[in-house]
């Protein structure tokens, strides 16, 4: 595959985005502080990121480490300024009856794999020593991969992920946005799960929720799957070509808390196809057939973020653009969530507390 190639001429090397899916995953959301020092350790620390990530790797290269770092839309205009991705914006809320997708903070992104959960820890550990005071936390999540990369719904979870040329021609930015070839954007959400209630229905309601066996994973026929089914929801076809997205989904969970989830993950070269699929999903095609399996899951963050190239990190230094949108008074700024309590959770915990931001 060859490198794209940015409107400056200079070839661009992806972040990690299409690694291989690996056993354990942390992801970090933080929001940038208001100040020039607080800008300049961000601009500063994105070239030395990958220096980071090689260090942590030496200590077993076979455990397939890797970090990609994605910007939320206000993050970009502060740090950076013109130009900027065609297709980066806020996270788009969406509301239908009682189901919300919810829109909450955050300005950086850190998606941590390996396929040890130690080697995880220990990058999130020297990344957030790294940025200090510059950031302040807003949710952290620690991944798992449940058995035979099964979902804690019990339904296996990426079967239909694209893979080698058509991932990379999914989740990488072409000629359409050429300043930015080679990069992408990548939608997250944190839900929790109803597990009483799901694991009170049959199998077969289940499936028909879904839109696949649960023992073997085959995706139900046409004449008896629902539209309404999740699978169906989440299919997106364009010019009569299916589009694809990468997920990266991982169950997580603190059961003494009641709390059992999964944090979604998607990549996509336009942040329009995950788009679709929660509108789809939330409010329904046509409206009012909505995906069922949110009778039982509700979503407690959800944020967009672009991912540069691994190219444009290296080269960014820590000067601040003369465009660059200046910094928000810290007097205006939004009040941060009280984490002590709830280790990064957004103070969510089980399904029967309050939820946030509705």
């Amino acid at each position: 595959m060859s490198l794209p190639e940015a409107a400056s001429g200079i070839r661009q090397a992806p972040q990690p985005i299409a690694a291989p899916l690996t056993r354990a995953a942390i992801f970090v959301v933080v929001t940038v502080n208001a100040g020039f020092e607080n800008h300049r350790t961000i601009r500063s620390f994105c070239a030395d990121l990958a220096a980071l990530v090689r260090a942590v790797e030496f200590r077993d290269l076979e455990a397939s480490l890797t970090c990609v770092l994605g910007f939320g839309s206000d993050a970009w205009d502060r740090l950076f300024g013109s130009p900027r991705p065609l297709k980066l914006h806020p996270f788009k809320e969406l509301r239908a009856g009682e189901r919300h997708a919810v829109s909450t903070p955050g300005d950086l992104l850190f998606h941590i794999r390996a396929k040890r959960m130690d080697l995880c820890f220990e990058l999130a550990t020297q990344i957030m020593a790294r940025l200090g005071a510059a950031v302040s936390p807003v949710d952290e999540v620690q991944g798992f991969r449940y058995f035979d990369d099964r979902d804690l719904l019990g339904f296996v979870d990426g079967t239909e992920n694209p893979r080698g040329e058509e991932a990379v021609d999914a989740v990488l930015i072409g000629e359409e946005d050429s300043p930015f070839a080679g990069g992408s954007y990548v939608i997250v959400q944190k839900y929790l799960h109803d597990l009483d209630g799901w694991n009170a229905l049959s199998a077969e309601a289940q499936e028909r929720i879904i839109g696949r066996t649960k023992l073997s994973d085959i995706e139900l026929d046409d004449s008896i799957k629902p539209t309404s089914a999740h699978s169906a929801l989440n299919t997106i076809v364009q010019d009569g070509k299916e589009v694809k997205i990468l997920r990266d989904n991982m169950p997580f969970g603190r059961p003494s808390h009641g709390e059992f989830g999964t944090y979604f993950v998607g990549y996509s070269r336009s942040p329009g196809t995950i788009e679709q699929m929660l509108e789809n999903m939330f409010i329904g095609r046509p409206p009012g057939n909505y995906d069922r399996i949110l009778d039982f899951s509700r979503a407690v963050t959800g944020s967009l973020f672009f991912v540069p190239t691994k190219t444009f990190l290296e080269g960014v230094t820590e000067d601040q653009p003369t465009d660059a949108a200046p910094s928000a008074p810290s007097a205006e700024e939004p009040s941060k969530p009280n984490l002590s309590k709830h280790h990064g959770s957004l103070g969510i915990g089980s399904l029967k507390g309050d939820i946030p931001n509705e």
